[in-house]
């Protein structure tokens, strides 16, 4: 349900935030929901957009001498206090940044039967949970609500946005990763891999937008839980994931019907591992 926010005006709903207009700039909402398969799940998990906020919020003054970010302010309206951000509008680009330093999930299915991730090579005898040589560049289309993002190469990139600016999201988008990977190894959890979000502001600067390494947006791995070779323990919803495919849910993802409400005891654990990684982080306790 959108939210009737004085002085706002909603714009648009993803499967996370909504975003309303706020005067000259916009109004970004993170709500508890939570998708996975391309569903919105329900219930929500507590706590988790002001999470996602807070977290977003601590990264970007990590990353603040790399790139600049979309945060005007955190005075927002009283009813979504802790979880909204008034932030620039910007002329977004198309495309999902994905930076991978570690073989899983789509990067895995692609890599299986192809031998390459997004037209990038790959070394021989790499099995799920592998550590890459290097990050790579992994992009992948924007999808709308009950669509999938698909991976696409670099030279589809290139044919969307033009050479130069897919040249310079490349670079900043691995400029970032190996900044919040090196972060997050400090704190005992691997970045397996990420997205990120730009756009463009009317001077031409491009700016760091929407949510940065959440458990939403990335794949957080404890370190000394690592084993490559199977499927690795996450502070992330790689939990509800595996819940959902599991013979405990009773799904079956490939009729495409709806899946099931969460059990209690899942919210609190998918919950708990938004609130560990949250802290774990940053530092900073809940």
């Amino acid at each position: 349900m959108v939210l009737e926010i004085p002085g706002a005006t909603h714009l648009h709903s993803g499967k996370v935030r909504d975003l309303y207009e706020y005067g000259d700039h916009l109004l970004m909402v993170a709500s508890d929901r939570i998708s996975a398969y391309d569903f919105s799940l329900e219930p929500g998990i507590p706590d988790k957009g002001e999470i996602l906020t807070r977290m977003s919020l601590w990264w970007f003054e990590q990353l603040a001498d790399i790139v600049p970010n979309h945060v005007i302010s955190t005075d927002v309206p009283e009813q979504v206090a802790g979880r909204a951000l008034i932030v620039e509008r910007l002329d977004m680009f198309p495309v999902e940044c994905v930076v991978r330093g570690y073989l899983t999930g789509s990067g895995l299915a692609d890599y299986a039967a192809s031998g390459h991730v997004c037209g990038v090579p790959l070394p021989r005898g790499l099995v799920d949970g592998s550590r890459l040589p290097e990050p790579i560049f992994t992009p992948a289309t924007k999808a709308e609500i009950g669509d999938h993002d698909q991976n696409i190469t670099f030279d589809h990139v290139v044919d969307t946005i033009g050479a130069e600016d897919a040249a310079a999201l490349r670079d900043l988008s691995i400029q970032v990763y190996r900044r919040a990977e090196e972060i997050a190894r400090e704190r005992g959890i691997l970045l397996a891999d990420t997205k990120f979000e730009f756009g463009r502001r009317p001077d031409g600067t491009i700016v760091l937008a929407d949510e940065v390494l959440t458990p939403d947006s990335s794949r957080f791995w404890p370190a000394d839980a690592w084993e490559p070779g199977r499927s690795q323990p996450s502070f992330d919803k790689q939990f509800v994931r595996d819940w959902l495919t599991s013979p405990e849910s009773g799904w079956d993802r490939d009729i495409e019907s709806a899946p099931p409400r969460l059990p209690d005891a899942i919210v609190e654990k998918t919950r708990e591992r938004y609130l560990e990684a949250y802290e774990r982080l940053t530092g900073r306790s809940w």
